[in-house]
């Protein structure tokens, strides 16, 4: 019904037209290349694929035999990753209701489910465990205010306890299980976005035109952005020309890039941006744009790399925070706004004393030059962000430990 009004809507509409056709089509190669054993990973969006990616590829390693199936639930996951060539086949998840839930598993007779963080469909659920499938929930955070710990919640318990084991982020949360009787099939791995981020701090690969951009100055890069973090950025920003700033902002349709050059009065984008920087108009406070614009996807866990201090979006918004761990593991000091309770990850580096959290524009302000003014400050926070990261590395190991012990998958 949305469709005709929302974009999004219309690309999660028409991605599942012929989903189980499809799906019906690389079932049949599968087996024409000698009925390789499916294990299915579904993720709900781009976020949770990132955090099953280094399980994904750990578990692709050490069974190449096997095929993987990679589904999402949102359109912003599928449509960025739907040609990621550590899957076999991506997909679209039906909708979930019995008839279509039963002829999904039907085809794809996975040898293992793995299921990442959330997203709790319950004929799915139902199905794989009927089917006797082994059923894993990876990088599971869990908090007293979800239906599974209300006095209505059984619906949901009972979706819980289709899993073969939940693998959880924290102890708050395999407490939280154990006050209504999940207890046994339990641990605490940690975080698999640790590894991930790790992962891709290893593989960095310098960016010509960033660095052209930056100079030798003071740079701020504000990742995931969305209008308020950035309408809490611009002052700041607009009056020292001496710090460069990368905006990387979450949504980068045409309006809202629109948006943001009205806010940040001497920026480019970078589409625009030339090797020559030179050749940039200069006027007579700005000498070359300060403000770099990122009007495209996947750079953002590289640009973190060159940032003196990075600041992430959301935490003005009600969803809260985004993903603090790409800039922490480059050794950076993290601010971001008031909304971030609800990730632990967040909460835990600002107690590491890695991160620092702003109410206003006048805060963001005078923790951006206390930062960039005092060195020993500075250096403990970067230090800080650092250890954390390292120091919970290791889930995607624990939960293929797991995985090899229980010989869930066998050659």
């Amino acid at each position: 019904m949305l469709s005709p009004f929302n974009e999004k809507a219309k690309r999660w509409g028409e991605g599942r037209k012929n989903v189980l056709r499809d799906l019906a089509d690389f079932v049949s190669g599968n087996h024409s290349r000698g009925l390789r054993p499916i294990i299915w990973f579904h993720c709900a969006s781009l976020g949770e694929f990132e955090q099953a990616r280094p399980l994904l590829e750990s578990i692709r390693e050490q069974y190449p035999y096997n095929s993987v199936l990679l589904s999402f639930f949102s359109p912003s996951g599928y449509e960025i990753r739907k040609d990621y060539k550590g899957a076999d086949y991506v997909t679209y998840l039906p909708m979930d209701n019995e008839v279509i839930a039963g002829e999904f598993l039907s085809l794809v007779e996975p040898s293992l489910v793995i299921w990442v963080k959330y997203e709790y469909w319950h004929f799915y659920l139902k199905g794989v465990k009927e089917r006797n499938i082994p059923l894993l929930l990876v990088s599971g955070i869990f908090r007293p205010g979800q239906p599974f710990f209300k006095p209505w919640g059984s619906f949901h318990k009972n979706m819980l306890a289709c899993f073969t084991y939940l693998f959880v982020q924290n102890q708050e949360s395999k407490k939280l299980l154990g006050t209504i009787g999940f207890s046994d099939n339990v641990a605490v791995s940690g975080d698999t976005r640790f590894d991930r981020v790790i992962e891709i701090a290893s593989s960095f690969e310098a960016i010509t035109l960033i660095e052209n951009f930056i100079g030798e100055g003071p740079v701020i890069v504000a990742g995931s952005t969305w209008e308020e973090d950035e309408e809490e950025l611009d002052h700041f920003a607009n009056t020292h020309p001496e710090i460069k700033f990368i905006i990387a902002p979450h949504e980068i349709d045409e309006e809202h890039l629109k948006d943001i050059e009205k806010l940040f009065h001497h920026s480019i984008r970078y589409s625009k941006l030339n090797t020559n920087t030179t050749n940039l108009i200069p006027n007579s406070k700005f000498q070359i744009p300060n403000v770099l614009i990122i009007d495209n996807i996947g750079m953002l866990s590289q640009l973190y790399k060159y940032a003196t201090i990075a600041y992430v979006g959301g935490g003005f918004g009600g969803d809260g925070v985004h993903n603090v761990l790409e800039a922490a593991v480059y050794n950076k000091p993290v601010v971001f706004g008031p909304v971030y309770e609800k990730f632990a990850e967040a909460v835990e580096l600002i107690d590491a004393g890695g991160a620092f959290d702003i109410e206003n524009a006048l805060e963001l302000e005078q923790t951006l030059l206390t930062l960039l003014k005092d060195k020993a400050e500075y250096e403990k926070a970067c230090k800080a962000s650092g250890d954390y990261v390292i120091a919970n590395k290791g889930a995607s190991q624990k939960i293929l430990n797991y995985i090899q012990e229980n010989r869930l998958l066998t050659n």
